[in-house]
């Protein structure tokens, strides 16, 4: 089984760092994210049109570099998250993660027996299309998955302690946008209601020995919420971070040119 790069970047006390894949889907994009250093990468199904194909070739790419794939799935729900997994995935991000009954459910479908009640289907792309013994496998898999529960609204925020308490999750992640919209401030990152819940989540994450996570919109983000206590972060999604540098080398361009 492919090793799972964010838990050996982190088990080497280093800060892993990934991308969001919502709108590029071609054989090379899993070589440009593994080229421009990539430990990880977020293949999103909440918000683009990917489909279960899509998803199951992405990862078959991006077993062909070091990136660890993980699959957002739309909803926890066993068949979303079991088709990733079976497709080959090193983790799943569920999004909006409300309580730690909600959580269970998530890692009773990631893992196997004894950790969850994941369904067996030895010999697909999770094994490699290839025979494996069950007892090594299945400890194996258990091990090497990252699961990650994406906190995204005040009730969230609520039941984060049980949430981060729920064996089987490793990061607890927060969804800013959802998050400071389900606040009632939209938004406004620098509200003090937001910043206080910010600050929490790393705090709660690293009580119960977990981490937290997030996708920082900016530089100046990414430099502020690592010194918030995030130790897992995410550049950007694919069309923002290719409709930036596409405008700034445009202008850059005209302003080369402009007589």
């Amino acid at each position: 089984m492919k090793p799972n790069r964010l838990q050996q970047v982190v088990a080497e006390g280093r800060l892993p760092v990934g991308h969001m894949l919502w709108e590029f889907h071609s054989p090379g994009v899993a070589h440009m994210v593994a080229n421009a250093g990539a430990d990880f990468v977020l293949i999103d199904m909440e918000h683009s049109g990917f489909s279960n194909e899509t998803v199951a070739a992405l990862i078959g790419w991006f077993k062909a570099t070091t990136v660890a794939p993980f699959v957002r799935v739309p909803q926890t729900l066993y068949h979303f998250i079991a088709r990733a997994m079976d497709a080959g995935a090193l983790g799943i991000m569920n999004p909006n993660v409300e309580t730690p009954e909600q959580a269970r459910a998530l890692v009773d479908a990631v893992k196997f027996a004894p950790h969850g009640k994941r369904g067996v289907g030895i010999g697909t792309a999770h094994t490699d299309w290839k025979a494996a013994d069950p007892d090594a496998y299945f400890g194996l898999v258990n091990r090497n998955t990252t699961v990650i529960a994406q906190i995204e609204s005040v009730t969230g925020m609520e039941n984060l302690e049980a949430i981060a308490a729920t064996p089987g999750i490793d990061i607890l992640w927060v969804g800013h946008f959802d998050l400071s919209q389900s606040m009632g401030i939209p938004g406004r990152f620098h509200d003090p209601r937001f910043l206080e819940a910010l600050r929490r989540v790393p705090q709660v994450a690293r009580a119960h020995g977990k981490l937290a996570g997030i996708q920082p919109g900016s530089l100046d983000q990414a430099a502020e919420w690592t010194a918030a206590g995030y130790g897992v972060i995410s550049y950007g999604a694919d069309a923002a971070v290719y409709s930036n540098a596409l405008a700034s080398g445009i202008g850059a361009v005209r302003a080369i040119t402009r007589p």
